[in-house]
């Protein structure tokens, strides 16, 4: 099973809260919901669309899991939003407990992340795909568990938030396989490993 790593991101590498201004303020961040005036739904909707096509399950950290969970399983009559809903979710929490697991979701300890992702990866087709999370996103870039990057570049700079990439100094090499660009300035990347 291929690990896809989906990110909206600003152009200084900021992931943090693109949905809603309440997502997450975290170490005070004042710009939730930046990417609503850049979205494009044929640009950046088809890239999600896309990715879905391919998606045998999906991966969170605790808060992109809850405010998912709270926002898609009444929403349906779309084949985007069937799909969602009926894939299989993995979590990984500490805070939530296996009795709050709910969206077709198992969880998966913080301390054995790693070695289950791996598991999984290793245990499949198809693709899991992984949104937002940015937590869980750099474990995966640091352990090098990621098949593929879908970077979604939106023409802002935040002057700072929450990032992907970590600071570990590891290498990753990268192979540009796809870009396109929306009528909006934003931009669809999507790189493979190069170095896997």
């Amino acid at each position: 099973m291929r690990i896809v790593i989906s990110e909206f991101i600003s152009l200084d590498g900021v992931v943090q809260a693109p949905g809603g201004p309440d997502e997450d303020r975290d170490g005070g961040f004042a710009h939730g919901g930046w990417t609503h005036p850049y979205f494009d739904p044929e640009v950046v909707g088809g890239a999600f669309d896309a990715a879905m096509k391919n998606a045998a399950a999906l991966l969170y950290g605790r808060r992109t899991w809850q405010n998912m969970a709270a926002a898609w399983p009444e929403r349906g009559g779309d084949p985007f939003a069937d799909k969602l809903n009926a894939l299989p979710k993995y979590v990984v929490s500490d805070s939530l407990s296996d009795d709050d697991m709910k969206w077709n979701t198992q969880r998966i300890p913080v301390g054995q992340a790693a070695e289950r992702i791996a598991e999984l990866r290793g245990s499949g087709d198809g693709d899991m795909i992984m949104m937002g999370s940015p937590t869980l996103a750099r474990t995966l870039i640091e352990n090098g568990l990621f098949d593929e990057l879908l970077l979604i570049s939106m023409p802002v700079i935040l002057g700072g938030g929450k990032s992907i990439f970590p600071a570990d100094g590891v290498k990753h090499g990268l192979k540009l396989v796809s870009t396109a660009t929306a009528s909006t300035g934003a931009t669809v990347h999507v790189y493979h490993r190069a170095d896997a």
